[in-house]
């Protein structure tokens, strides 16, 4: 590995983070659909679960805390063009709160799983967005329910409305990220401890790269 190597990696990350932080605000700004109650339906779930699907945890956390950050600072990134802390003042508070924690949620999960399998198996990979889709509805209820001063139930009839709607754009995610994974199999780098295969450079007897004591560095 050369001097650059890390450098470079973070150059990537940031590239990464920049860019799908900026997915999910194309997504959110894009006409929202407008049901009865107080929370239009929006792609930035798509979004966000797409940040944590192809990116992972840390990166798809970030990608998405990043986007949060330009709202409050002003643009108007956030659903209907609505920008600024006052949007964290809303009924949609807890929905914007999860957004982060879902994304890496999603992410985490699909870390977890067999490298083969992130790129082949669109079921696993729904699962994990049905991961991030719980915590997104359970903390957006909580934020119904602060905000509105109504109970559970009622919070939960408001809630109800976007299930299909969120579960379909995990299964169009699971799609897209199968695809993005076996395009680029090294996207979320390597699992901690696994080994290399490749010959050893040195002489026999020597340290060969990927041991414990030469580990490769993705």
């Amino acid at each position: 590995m050369t001097a650059s190597s890390p450098r470079r990696s973070s150059s990537t990350d940031l590239a990464l983070i920049a860019g799908f932080g900026a997915l999910v605000a194309v997504c959110a700004v894009l006409p929202s659909i407008n049901v009865a109650g107080p929370v239009p339906i929006t792609l930035q779930t798509f979004g966000l679960l797409l940040a944590g699907a192809v990116l992972g945890a840390r990166r798809g956390f970030l990608a998405v805390l990043l986007y949060l950050a330009v709202g409050a600072a002003g643009l108007p990134v956030f659903a209907g063009g609505t920008a600024g802390l006052g949007v964290f003042s809303g009924p949609t508070v807890g929905y914007l709160v999860s957004f982060p924690f879902a994304a890496g949620l999603c992410g985490l999960v699909v870390e977890r799983l067999p490298r083969r399998a992130i790129q082949t198996s669109v079921p696993l990979i729904f699962l994990a967005t049905v991961a991030g889709v719980l915590l997104n509805h359970a903390l957006g209820m909580a934020g119904l329910v602060w905000r509105l001063d109504i109970s559970w139930a009622a919070a939960f009839d408001i809630d109800k409305v976007f299930w299909i709607g969120d579960l379909l754009k995990g299964l169009l995610v699971a799609v897209v990220a199968t695809a993005v994974h076996r395009a680029f199999p090294d996207l979320l780098g390597r699992r901690p401890g696994r080994r290399d295969t490749a010959p050893a450079d040195g002489p026999t007897g020597g340290t060969t790269e990927g041991s414990p004591e030469n580990p490769v560095v993705a």
